[in-house]
């Protein structure tokens, strides 16, 4: 396992880490068994960095990531948690006010089973932009709030997520040097998109440690294919289709070569994650990073993207 730092925060991290998202989709007992030993598969084979958030499963995520953690001593992991984005049954809420971004920390601290949060995130910060205040109101009222947070020795580090990575460099360009310690940015480093690496020298230039998340696209870089839900459009998948199966030829498959497209190229990318509540594919993933890729079979799966590399799609 290779560890890289995330910016100037001191926390050494494994290159690809573990995305707690898919716990979320826990519904039966059995199932809640199965992601809870996924989490103990990572840990056990060197696997330091985990990433939720209180939105995914409308806390369900949250939830049992936290009967994990409670077998897992604190000094074995980085803990990544998300302020701002929640839901309840089946309805999705966004609050990025300093009020309810404060309670939530201490919410899903509760839920966690700790007593601490390594790195505390404002979730899509997107939805803020097309909401009263924009953007402006995660520079004003959001992040100050989890500075406080981070001056009372609650959280460690502070950052931000969203799809867009321009609004990530906004937000940092708006609040004092150093608010801003770590970004999370989905979908944009991965075989079908590169634009990330548009942004790496300003988050070097602002001491921004850089976290890349779903090396799969959100499933276009999948055998399997997308999720009905998948905000990409038709073209784009139809040409991840067309990569997916030419892999199939190859018996390579393109979880494969995306896992390790996303894990071996760019060490200025501190970590990927990826998310699985099947302890197997927990094993898989961590080999595929450890694995030669092959860079013949990235530069042909490519050319069939073709014209639909970068595509991009907002957010859902």
């Amino acid at each position: 396992m290779i560890y890289n730092e995330i910016g100037k925060t001191g926390m050494r991290v494994s290159n690809i880490s573990f995305g707690a998202s898919s716990l979320g989709g826990v519904f039966h007992s059995i199932r809640e068994e199965e992601g809870i030993k996924a989490v103990f598969t990572a840990i056990d084979h060197g696997i330091n960095f985990i990433d939720v958030s209180p939105y995914y499963g409308h806390l369900k995520a949250e939830t049992v990531l936290g009967k994990a953690l409670k077998d897992i001593p604190r000094d074995k992991y980085f803990l990544s948690t998300k302020v701002g984005r929640y839901g309840q049954d089946g309805v999705n809420t966004w609050d990025y006010s300093a009020q309810r971004v404060t309670d939530s920390v201490y919410e899903s601290m509760k839920r966690l089973h700790v007593d601490y949060i390594d790195l505390i995130n404002v979730h899509d910060i997107e939805f803020q932009g097309d909401m009263e205040g924009g953007l402006q109101k995660i520079a004003d009222e959001t992040l100050p709030a989890l500075v406080e947070l981070k001056k009372k020795g609650d959280v460690g580090h502070v950052g931000i997520t969203d799809l867009q990575p321009e609004n990530l460099k906004w937000v940092i360009e708006h609040v004092d040097s150093g608010t801003v310690e770590s970004v999370l940015n989905f979908c944009h480093y991965s075989l079908n998109d590169t634009l990330l690496l548009d942004y790496l020298d300003f988050f070097e230039q602002n001491n921004v440690g850089v976290i890349n998340a779903s090396p799969l696209s959100m499933g276009l870089l999948s055998q399997r294919g997308t999720p009905d839900w998948h905000p990409a459009p038709a073209s784009l998948k139809e040409a991840c289709r067309q990569a997916a199966a030419h892999c199939a030829e190859r018996d390579y498959p393109i979880e494969k070569l995306a896992v390790q497209f996303s894990t071996h190229l760019n060490p200025r990318i501190a970590t990927t994650l990826f998310s699985s509540a099947n302890p197997q594919n927990v094993l898989k993933n961590i080999q595929y990073a450890s694995e030669p890729m092959d860079e013949q079979l990235v530069k042909e799966v490519q050319e069939i993207i073709g014209d639909q590399m970068g595509v991009r799609w907002k957010n859902s």
